[in-house]
């Protein structure tokens, strides 16, 4: 093999395989397809395409085990990254690598020395933990920012639709950004959203407090276009609503927008979340698990539960 961008590999069945160093991605869609949630999918796509360039910048195959390495050399000293967002950007490597080795792409050594490759540890980078990774939010706060949004505009009748949703239901940005009419379900005096998220192997009910869903209503009122879904876009310059749905990165411009406004800037979508969270677990832990899908309560205690010891909770102990 002459060409210097290529590296031969041995796959089972003992075939020599070229491929290329800037190759493009493998089929990640086709590859992860059923099991992991779209919006995964696009965040493994750009971590894999990510590692694949500085491989080609190094002149060496993104399918060498020591490109790897080197890669987490350099998010570390080339880059201010946290520990957690290094360690998802190489686990999303791995996890692509032991797919390829699954369909006899490469061979099952390559994999298992891929595998071997270790993270970094929190404890060495904590200095870049950000400050406000995990934002409280106030029961008062959180009535502010529900309330900034103009409802006497379309935009603003959708957004206050939207801040109710998460404020209430504890859904995941990408959930809400694709929420569709059939569900949401009328359930006594109250609502419930059915919801599949990244972790779920059948819907989960989330709650939807009537005032959201009064919110809800009074977008639909104001929305001149039929469509399945419930938030959706609005034109260049936001002239006039379309039939498709707001994305995800629309969801966080909506929320650092009013965060904003509210000296809030802080807070990002998935601190609703943790709102509804530790707002339940006051009450009851194993309902806040239930309500966000959660299927260890410990991931709802550990990431979910921003509690905080009071003031003056030990006096009197003795």
């Amino acid at each position: 093999m002459d060409n210097e961008n290529t590296v031969s590999l041995i796959v089972s069945g003992d075939t020599p395989h070229e491929i290329n160093k800037s190759s493009d991605l493998p089929d990640l869609t086709q590859m992860l397809a059923g099991r992991l949630a779209t919006s995964s999918i696009a965040m493994y796509k750009r971590d894999v395409k990510a590692y694949m360039d500085f491989a080609v910048s190094q002149g060496k195959s993104w399918l060498e085990p020591q490109a790897l390495i080197d890669w987490r050399g350099h998010l570390v000293l080339g880059s201010t990254k946290s520990p957690n967002t290094i360690n998802r950007m190489i686990a999303a490597v791995k996890r692509i690598i032991r797919e390829m080795a699954e369909r006899d792409m490469i061979d099952e050594p390559i994999a298992l020395k891929f595998h071997r490759i270790r993270g970094v540890t929190t404890k060495s980078l904590k200095k870049r933990l950000k400050q406000h990774s995990r934002t409280k939010i106030t029961p008062e706060d959180m009535r502010r920012l529900c309330e900034a949004p103009n409802t006497s505009t379309q935009i603003g009748a959708r957004d206050a639709a939207l801040l109710a949703t998460l404020a209430s239901s504890g859904v995941r940005a990408s959930e809400a950004a694709t929420l569709t009419w059939e569900q949401i379900e009328k359930r006594g005096k109250g609502y419930v959203i059915h919801v599949i998220g990244k972790t779920d192997t059948e819907p989960r009910d989330a709650h939807l407090s009537p005032e959201a869903k009064k919110l809800i209503d009074a977008w639909m009122e104001h929305r001149n276009v039929l469509s399945h879904y419930i938030f959706t876009s609005f034109t260049t310059r936001a002239a006039n609503p379309t039939p498709d749905p707001i994305s995800e990165t629309t969801v966080w411009t909506i929320v650092k927008r009013y965060a904003k406004q509210c000296d809030l800037q802080w807070i990002k979508p998935h601190d609703f979340r943790r709102f509804v969270g530790t707002e339940l677990a006051k009450k009851d832990i194993r309902k806040a698990q239930k309500a966000l899908g959660h299927r260890s309560i410990e991931v709802t205690a550990r990431h979910y539960v921003l509690d905080e010891l009071e003031v003056g909770l030990t006096d009197h102990l003795y």
